[in-house]
């Protein structure tokens, strides 16, 4: 009998999350070395926060932020979407994958997302509430209720 489960609508798989994590450190790595004949790409310092891969792996988004200020994030998209096809290539030479992927490029939002957790819980209800005692929760149960 044929396996027929989808992984996708319980989250990416362990060989997704290996490809993933292994085309982010190449990327980087490339990256990092300047290996890209683009002086615009090459002057911005790029940091790759997560790649994730498609269910048949021939797609991979992914996420990036560019550092220290030195261009605006859809600059750096930009830039790194007109060598999409370079990048894509180092990338298959340096990996042993059946099929290269292809590079999609977006904003990463996970400082944006930490910075509003921080926000979230510096808000006085919040602090309030995380600071009431657990034996106040039980108070709000009617007599005699199971846990």
């Amino acid at each position: 009998m044929a396996n027929t489960r989808s992984y996708s609508a319980k989250g990416p798989s362990q060989r997704q999350l290996r490809v993933g994590e292994l085309i982010r450190r190449t990327l980087s790595e490339i990256l990092a070395r300047g290996d890209v004949h683009d002086p615009v790409l090459n002057d911005m310092s790029i940091t790759v926060g997560e790649v994730s891969v498609s269910v048949d792996l021939k797609v991979a988004t992914v996420y990036v932020m560019p550092l220290m200020g030195g261009a605006t994030v859809e600059q750096a998209i930009a830039a790194l979407a007109k060598n999409a096809w370079e990048l894509r290539k180092r990338v298959s030479a340096e990996m042993t994958l059946r099929h290269s992927p292809e590079l999609r490029f977006r904003p990463d939002d996970t400082f944006d997302r930490l910075e509003e957790a921080r926000r979230l819980f510096a808000d006085p209800k919040v602090q309030a509430d995380i600071a009431k005692p657990d034996d106040a929760d039980s108070a709000d149960k009617p007599a005699g209720a199971a846990e």
